[in-house]
């Protein structure tokens, strides 16, 4: 079975936007992106195509989410497993861009924060692969989690995937998260 790991839509508000209240919804591309990846998604052949839908608890999934699991007539799962990548609690709100912008740069075990963010990663690849038959709609950072884990590599970001990008894993029978296919790439800057 697989498993789709799909980036949120457009936000209203970025990481130091002067409207940014620390949880924006989607802005008018973002909805038109959902219900385009809603589309997508129940364009699979029946096999192939999810089941269930989890979402990050941040609006900006929960609202990239509501299309697909409306669809397919189920209730939204809401795991923070799959949620942003938790900052630092010496990091303000003002200040998390450019942490992130140094947290990309390098390997997931040199992330400096409060917590082992290498075993992070690797907990966000748990719980996708939990999810079998899953439409899982998340982060910037938590998919290239769960793309670097099942690539074998430690680099923080080893991809651009855009808004409602469609990440395809499929789970061995060990458990393991097997990358299938990527999603569309972003050509702009994510912050």
């Amino acid at each position: 079975m697989r498993t789709y790991m799909i980036r949120h839509g457009k936000p209203a508000a970025t990481w130091g936007d002067s409207n940014d209240d620390g949880d924006p919804g989607l802005d008018d591309v973002g909805r038109m992106q959902a219900h385009a990846a809603a589309e997508a998604l129940l364009a699979l052949p029946e096999p192939e195509r999810p089941t269930r839908v989890v979402s990050s608890p941040l609006r900006r999934c929960r609202e990239t989410a509501a299309p697909f699991a409306a669809a397919l007539g189920v209730e939204l799962i809401i795991d923070p497993m799959v949620g942003e990548i938790p900052t630092p609690s010496t990091v303000s709100h003002d200040d998390r861009s450019a942490w992130l912008r140094n947290a990309f740069a390098g390997r997931w075990g040199e992330i400096v924060g409060d917590l082992d963010y290498d075993a992070w990663r690797r907990g966000v690849a748990a719980a996708v692969a939990g999810y079998p038959a899953t439409a899982v709609f998340s982060h910037y950072v938590a998919i290239n989690a769960a793309v670097s884990t099942a690539e074998g590599h430690d680099l923080v970001m080893g991809f651009r995937p855009d808004h409602c990008s469609i990440q395809t894993f499929e789970v061995n029978g060990d458990g393991v998260l097997i990358l299938v296919a990527r999603g569309r790439e972003a050509s702009t800057q994510v912050l």
